[in-house]
C-alpha cells in the first residue's frame, strides 16, 4: 500500500491544535499509514481516495474522532461507530478521549480505516431516506395552502435542499419558532436556493 506524503495545511492545523494535538498526532499517522491522500477541508485533516472524501479527524469539547463518510456501510461487529445524532443518515464516528487509548486500539482503528476505503473503491453509496418520510411541519402545510406559488417553489428544489429545510422547520418545539423559520427561509426557497446556499 502506498504511503501518501502528508500534507503542509494539514501540517499547519497540527501545529495550531491544543486540545487533542497528541491524539491527532496518532490518528494522523494511521490516516497516511492506510494509503489515503490527506487534505484540509472544513478546516479539518480530510483523506480521500480517487478525490472522493472517505473520512475526516476532528476533535470536540468531550472527544475526538474519526468521521467516516460512509460509515454506515462499514463492518461494525464490535459496535465502535457512533451516530451523532437521528438526522444523520451516512455518516459514522469512532471516538477517543486520550492518546493511550489510540494507541491500545491502534490495529482496530487501521482495519476500520482499512474498511472505509474498500467501501468507497466498491463505489457503495448510502441510500438516503426520501424527502416523503420527512413529515412537513403544520405550519409549512398552511403556508403552502395559502401560498401556492411557495408550494411550486419549495417542490421544485432538489430532494437534499427539501430534505434539509424540512429538518431545519420541524426541529423547533414552539410552533411561532418553526412560523418565524418559515417567514425567514421562504424568500430563498421562492429563489430556488437551499438552507445553506450562498
Amino acid at each position: 500500500m502506498t504511503q501518501h506524503p502528508s500534507n503542509p495545511k494539514v501540517d499547519a492545523f497540527m501545529e495550531r491544535s491544543e486540545q487533542w494535538k497528541a491524539e491527532f498526532v496518532k490518528l494522523r499517522s494511521l490516516a497516511l499509514a492506510s494509503g489515503a491522500v490527506e487534505d484540509l477541508k472544513w478546516g479539518q485533516p480530510c483523506y480521500t481516495i480517487d478525490g472522493s472524501n472517505v473520512f475526516l479527524i476532528h476533535g470536540f469539547k468531550e472527544y475526538c474522532a474519526i468521521l467516516f463518510m460512509k460509515g454506515a456501510l462499514m463492518q461494525d461487529d464490535e459496535g465502535l461507530l457512533v451516530q451523532q445524532t437521528q438526522k444523520v443518515q451516512a455518516a459514522r464516528q469512532l471516538r477517543f478521549t486520550s492518546a493511550d487509548e489510540i494507541e491500545a486500539k491502534s490495529e482496530q482503528i487501521a482495519a476500520y480505516l482499512s474498511d472505509a476505503i474498500e467501501v468507497e473503491k466498491a463505489g457503495l453509496k448510502v441510500e438516503m431516506k426520501p424527502v416523503e418520510q420527512y413529515a412537513a411541519p403544520q405550519e409549512l402545510e398552511e403556508r403552502f395552502e395559502s401560498d401556492p406559488i411557495l408550494k411550486e417553489a419549495f417542490e421544485a428544489l432538489t430532494p437534499g435542499r427539501q430534505r434539509a429545510y424540512l429538518m431545519h422547520f420541524t426541529e423547533p418545539k414552539q410552533s411561532k419558532t418553526r412560523e418565524a423559520r418559515i417567514d425567514k427561509h421562504a424568500p430563498r426557497i421562492l429563489e430556488g436556493k437551499g438552507l445553506t446556499d450562498k
